[in-house]
């Protein structure tokens, strides 16, 4: 391994990565040596409120050196996953790493939790990963080679009023993380999940609250860095579910 450049050569993908924590891994893991494959659903020709787009961060990763390719995809989607896989390898060859951050929310009661809004998040935080993840696992699997991260959150245990559908697709993605990594292991594909337990500022958080006190807030590359690490690890550590902090103790210690 390239100790300046980990990921050199390889090929990530990226959901999610039009702004904070997705487009901080794309630039840190262009930065590390590889090309990106930039994915989420905003564009420069399809905008969102939030600023941040695609295009942009293809833009960052290309000031790296390296090769971007931006791709539009609502991971709920399963036509525009599978076309995301197959514009992946037929402009790159391969993944090599697949990092399933795309994400929403949709803060209420239970009660007051239209079943739309219940099936929307589970498709996105979990349908999503699970599409991403059978879309790209054949080339992997040819390959016996491949490292999947898969975006946690500290809801996924801790209890917040209003975030039950939030939480229960994160734990769920967890467990999901667990039993495919223990599968997996025999091809030499390591599943992982990073739960993000601090706070972080993200471009869409600083957007909504602006003037905020930021003092007890981490910028995007604290998850970026922690997500770095994993995917440089080797594909026998496989199944865990870390915290940026169990990963700040593994780097203080190397």
């Amino acid at each position: 391994m390239n100790a300046e450049k980990p990921l050199l050569d390889q090929v990530a993908v990226v959901t999610g990565a039009s702004r904070g924590i997705g487009r901080a891994i794309a630039v840190d893991f262009a930065r590390a040596g590889a090309d990106i494959v930039v994915s989420a659903r905003t564009t420069e020709a399809a905008p969102a409120d939030l600023p941040g787009t695609i295009d942009e961060t293809a833009r960052l990763v290309e000031a790296e050196g390296r090769r971007a390719l931006a791709v539009a995809c609502d991971v709920s989607k399963e036509d525009q996953v599978a076309a995301l896989a197959e514009k992946t390898l037929a402009a790159f060859g391969r993944c090599d790493v697949l990092v399933n951050n795309a994400g929403i929310s949709s803060p209420a009661p239970f009660q007051a939790t239209p079943l739309k809004r219940w099936d929307l998040v589970m498709n996105v935080n979990l349908r999503g990963p699970v599409m991403c993840m059978q879309a790209f696992l054949p080339s992997m699997t040819e390959r016996q080679s491949g490292a999947i991260i898969n975006v946690s959150s500290m809801l996924a245990e801790a209890v917040y009023p209003g975030m039950v559908s939030y939480s229960v697709s994160k734990i769920a993605l967890e467990k999901l993380t667990v039993y495919t990594g223990m599968e997996l292991k025999e091809h030499g594909i390591a599943v992982n999940a990073l739960r993000i337990e601090l706070m972080i500022a993200s471009e869409g958080w600083l957007y909504r609250n602006p003037g905020a006190d930021l003092s007890r807030w981490e910028k995007p590359e604290a998850a970026s860095e922690a997500s770095l690490w994993m995917a440089t690890q080797p594909r026998e550590w496989t199944g865990n579910v870390v915290t940026i902090g169990d990963v700040r103790e593994k780097l203080a210690g190397r």
